[in-house]
């Protein structure tokens, strides 16, 4: 074994050192009558809790027409109940010395506050509050669409790369819900109306379709005696059957050109690859997320040493997957090529980088390094009592258990360079690539007259 090795060896087993150590609290859990899971994990490091109430729902579950309603639906539920005023809601959570937000995804949405632990009931009987109670205001709903719409305009419309990312999802894919973008279409927000909310929150927001994660400086039995005081009362209802929604197979290259004004051209490329679903049998997506580091995981990595330093090829270049997701998954190469250099020559890069690690496999050396780097990352979530929270919920979203924690790191840990070079093999191909680029059009400021609309040209 060389220097370099031991050394990565070692990091390693510190890395499962200090987390059999941190996550010797396992979770523990209760569920309602009313079928609300509680899972309560006990971290006595400082006086706080983390308190986060997760619902299975999402941009997933919307249908055309309604896009984006799921995302809107969050922004409303800080809009007051009868007993809380609009905006009252972070008002008592600042006043309790704590802070609150709340997140939308394409799989679930999700509420939290960290507080001091002595305002923990507080936390849990606001929130029980607005689960059932929530007034949803037609005056309230005309303020806050015209919000959501800007944000739209300030974080996809106006940033080139984020609408590539959006453009890029609505051509990989063609029949499943994640072609949609969270924030949902302008149309479907200009037409929204406060009806098309309330429908969302009567649907889903109900305690058989939600589940709370608590972390902090509790005591389990207290936590479950105040869910059943504050949650309990709450009526399950009849959830609507969930569909499978399958996408069809990809059968060749897709391709698109994004037009919009922006600094640096992009080149984005979409592999459709699995994701995890079976924690214990899987063994590709651990191979992915170990192949994601060695492309991407360090300033030594492949794409930052030979794309960028050695070949002066692209300016930045890097790597994104997810393992966790209700929905299919996509692995992406994503960068913006050198000065003088074209789009064609950085996606030539990708792939002659990607054609290699096929050919040569990978080393010993890079393989621990990779593996070190993601296991340090999972175990050092643990520091932190929301992290802790989050790993939680993301993974009860998705339908992991969150059990499999120590599984998780184990897989990981037990990746070979032969799977690493067998998924790249089998998954980077043509057959499911989305190749979308950013034509980067003149600035505002250069043009002799008004910009115009970003324009769009797929290519099958």
């Amino acid at each position: 074994m060389s220097h370099t090795q031991r050394i990565v060896s070692l990091a390693v087993c510190a890395a499962v050192f200090i987390f059999s150590a941190s996550a010797s609290a396992n979770p523990f859990e209760q569920q309602l009558t009313n079928g609300l899971r509680v899972i309560v994990k006990e971290d006595r490091r400082a006086p706080t809790a983390v308190h986060m109430v997760w619902y299975r729902a999402g941009s997933i579950d919307e249908t055309n027409g309604t896009t984006g309603v799921a995302h809107l639906l969050e922004h409303m539920m800080f809009k007051g109940t009868p007993s809380i005023g609009a905006g009252e809601f972070s008002r008592l959570v600042a006043a309790a010395g704590g802070r609150d937000n709340a997140f939308t995804s394409r799989d679930y949405t999700a509420y939290y506050q960290q507080v001091p632990k002595r305002e923990l009931e507080r936390m849990i009987a606001l929130e029980a509050d607005r689960m059932r109670h929530l007034t949803l205001d037609p005056k309230e709903f005309e303020q806050e669409i015209k919000v959501v719409m800007e944000e739209r305009r300030l974080r996809t419309d106006d940033r080139p790369t984020a609408a590539l990312s959006e453009q890029t999802h609505a051509v990989a894919f063609q029949a499943h819900p994640y072609r949609v973008p969270v924030i949902g279409w302008m149309n479907d927000l200009e037409a929204m109306t406060a009806q098309d909310a309330r429908d969302w929150y009567e649907r889903w927001y109900v305690p058989n379709n939600a589940y709370v994660v608590i972390v902090g400086d509790v005591d389990h039995q207290d936590v479950f005696r105040l869910a059943e005081q504050y949650y309990g009362p709450l009526a399950a209802r009849s959830l609507p059957t969930r569909k499978p929604q399958v996408e069809p197979i990809q059968a060749g290259i897709r391709r698109l050109v994004f037009k919009a004004p922006a600094d640096l051209p992009v080149v984005l490329m979409a592999y459709k690859v699995p994701v995890l679903r079976d924690v214990d049998q899987d063994v590709d997506p651990y191979a992915l997320e170990m192949l994601s580091a060695i492309l991407d995981g360090h300033e030594a990595a492949r794409f930052t040493r030979r794309l960028v330093r050695e070949q002066r090829l692209a300016v930045s270049a890097g790597v994104g997957y997810d393992a966790t997701a209700r929905g299919p998954g996509l692995f992406y190469l994503q960068g913006s090529p050198s000065a003088g250099r074209a789009r064609a020559e950085l996606e030539a890069g990708f792939r002659a980088e990607i054609a290699r690690l096929v050919r040569d496999g990978v080393s010993g050396g890079e393989l621990a390094r990779a593996r070190a780097q993601l296991v340090a990352g999972e175990v050092y979530k643990l520091d932190s009592m929301f992290a802790q929270a989050l790993e939680i919920g993301q993974l009860e979203a998705a339908g992991i258990p969150y059990s499999k924690d120590r599984r998780l790191i184990e897989k990981l840990q037990a990746v070979t360079a032969e799977q690493v070079q067998s998924v790249a093999q089998r998954y980077l191909v043509d057959d499911g690539l989305t190749v979308a680029e950013l034509d980067p059009q003149p600035l505002p400021e250069q043009l002799p007259e008004a910009p115009r609309r970003p324009s769009v040209t797929i290519r099958h």
